[in-house]
């Protein structure tokens, strides 16, 4: 699936009110370049592409945000969401579990994300990056969603492959059987700062309790995880968007920013809840 670079070019031009030679001018083309991109007689190189994106974005035209509105207004209550992919470069073909890793959050399945922001976030520092809006209609099926609690903590470590020893405990077999018959799992997003502090908590250095309030202060929203073939016929692509290097520079600053108030929860909370909680040791003996 291509960029809709001419229907954005068009909406910018729309919004800037510039007639399509100004327009051409800002881009630093000429008026008939832009025509020809216009009426299809020519394609946009890659250089082009970006600079118009840039352009937008230094212009404080959040396209993709508009996008997520708009497209957000057309899902049908209760029924139909609007989630988010962040891709490293693209998506070839049909959507597929058979290119998943095994070792993610919850094995292998195709990851959406609630939010645009974090989406993107993920993959900001990938030059050819990009992100999918994606339509998601759960009718008729089996939902498991998990919160920032000692389950999930668990499931993360399992299928990180971080338990050694614990992984055949009475408690992974009885979590890893809930999962069975699911099509798809809500729960919170792991990133590499939350899997150092379940990596404390599965090396004995913290307890459940500590774990879980460290987790949630890093605060990094929802995931969509699709394991069965099922739930992901009921996902449909709506649109490839551009990420425009500014964007993902925007996105980036905002990651460290919350990474540093993170980092410092952490710190208050592993301090404030010391001796409450359980080891896993205790856990999972």
């Amino acid at each position: 699936m291509n960029f809709q670079v001419i229907q954005d070019i068009e909406t910018v031009m729309e919004l800037t009110e510039l007639s399509t030679e100004e327009f051409a001018k800002q881009l630093g083309v000429s008026r008939m370049t832009l025509n020809n991109w216009l009426s299809g007689k020519k394609t946009i190189s890659e250089k082009n592409i970006s600079a118009f994106y840039d352009y937008t974005f230094n212009k404080g035209i959040r396209l993709n945000k508009i996008k997520e509105q708009l497209y957000t207004e057309e899902m049908e209550s209760g029924s139909e969401v609007l989630l988010f992919h962040g891709a490293k470069t693209m998506i070839e073909g049909e959507l597929s579990l058979d290119r998943s890793k095994r070792k993610n959050d919850f094995g292998i399945g195709f990851y959406c994300g609630e939010s645009l922001e974090q989406s993107a976030m993920f993959v900001a520092t990938y030059p050819s990056s990009s992100l999918y809006m994606i339509k998601f209609d759960c009718t008729g099926l089996e939902r498991k969603e998990l919160g920032v609690d000692r389950d999930w903590m668990l499931m993360i470590a399992y299928y990180r492959q971080r338990l050694g020893v614990y992984a055949d405990s009475e408690i992974i077999h009885t979590l890893i059987g809930e999962m069975r018959g699911v099509d798809y799992i809500v729960a919170p997003i792991a990133d590499n700062r939350m899997f150092e502090i379940i990596d404390q908590f599965i090396d004995g250095e913290i307890t459940d309790i500590q774990c879980r309030h460290c987790l949630s202060a890093t605060n990094l929203g929802k995931q969509y995880v699709f394991v069965s073939d099922k739930a992901l016929r009921q996902a449909e692509i709506l649109e490839r968007c551009y990420l425009a290097t500014s964007e993902k520079e925007s996105y980036l600053t905002s990651r460290q920013e919350i990474y540093d108030v993170s980092r410092d929860k952490v710190k208050v909370a592993r301090k404030q809840y010391r001796n409450q909680g359980t080891y896993i040791e205790d856990i999972l003996k």
